[in-house]
């Protein structure tokens, strides 16, 4: 009831929905950085959404399972292949003892999520099984995987298992693309940008950095300007946060964010969105569409109800 890292790859965690609930404490939330994802897998095989998943990145690790086992793959696409035979994201998988998964190349996407019906044996810190690489904390001992780890399942699966034919409707995934237009809503200081700048926030697009990681993306484009300079105290920041640079450049705060910030906030990416920003690499594009709070809060009411519906017709497969 195990795999076994043949080899470890880039950066290979625990992940699950994130560490909810202890910002006060300056302890940031970590999580999948596509959650949607991760959701979608575990609704998939029959699991609670908030199990953990292992977060791979490319080069990826290859796996070796000692016992048989299904898994689901979701988010990015790294040709997966398992026994020597591509398989497809966003349906179950049957893994027969001894089975052998690897990635072989990466065709679109920064970040694969792997789930194993009935979940991985991982222990709780603060209500989640999410690794805190900072902090060296949570999922497996707090670190990425290395060769020869070997990680366990809570349970074993039998040959009676659940139909393997199914497959997630395009309908509910996220449009993922290297080019996406994501929504946003206006951040606390947003009305402190120059209207030439709120403009040229809205009609260019700003690529990804090199320097981007778990806990921002950076983001390179036009200048951005504030009308005067302001002094900010240090605020509450979110997965999502926008926030102006002292050099007029932009990041966006991921899933390892920081709790407080003391830059301008100058908008927020709608939580809908926000795996569309998780799948893309460095040299990717991003540009943005403002939106009202409102919208973002019926677009994510909609999503729900998706998700409802496919969680009834998994249980009743």
């Amino acid at each position: 009831m195990s795999v076994h890292f043949q080899s470890k790859g880039i950066l290979t965690t625990v992940q699950d929905l994130g560490r909810v609930g202890f910002g006060r404490f300056g302890i940031n939330p970590s999580g999948a950085m596509d959650r949607t994802a991760a959701r979608l897998i575990n609704i998939l095989l029959g699991n609670d959404e908030t199990e953990a998943v292992l977060e791979i990145h490319f080069p990826a690790p290859v796996l070796q399972f000692d016992e048989p086992a299904t898994i689901a793959l979701g988010g990015a696409d790294f040709a997966a292949h398992l026994n020597e035979k591509p398989i497809e994201n966003w349906r179950p998988v049957r893994v027969g003892k001894g089975g052998v998964l690897e990635f072989r190349h990466r065709n679109f996407g920064a970040r694969i999520y792997l789930s194993v019906r009935g979940g991985f044996q991982i222990p709780e810190w603060l209500d989640s099984r999410s690794t805190n690489l900072s902090a060296k904390i949570g999922g497996f001992d707090g670190r990425a995987f290395q060769k020869n780890d070997w990680l366990f399942f809570k349970q074993r699966t039998t040959n009676d298992e659940r139909r393997t034919n199914n497959k997630i409707s395009t309908s509910v995934l996220p449009f993922y693309s290297r080019f996406p237009t994501v929504r946003v809503v206006a951040g606390a200081e947003w009305g402190s940008l120059s209207e030439e700048s709120r403009g040229t926030f809205l009609s260019n697009a700003f690529s990804i950095r090199r320097e981007s990681d778990r806990m921002g993306f950076r983001l390179e484009g036009k200048n951005l300007n504030l009308t005067e300079k302001i002094e900010l105290l240090s605020s509450a920041v979110n997965f999502g946060t926008i926030q102006l640079l002292p050099d007029g450049q932009l990041i966006i705060l991921m899933a390892d964010h920081q709790t407080t910030g003391g830059y301008p906030r100058v908008g927020s990416v709608a939580t809908i969105d926000l795996p569309l920003l998780a799948q893309l690499n460095p040299g990717d594009t991003v540009n943005f569409y403002l939106i009202s709070i409102n919208e973002a809060e019926n677009l994510l009411v909609q999503q729900e109800i998706e998700l409802n519906y496919l969680r009834t017709a998994i249980r009743f497969l």
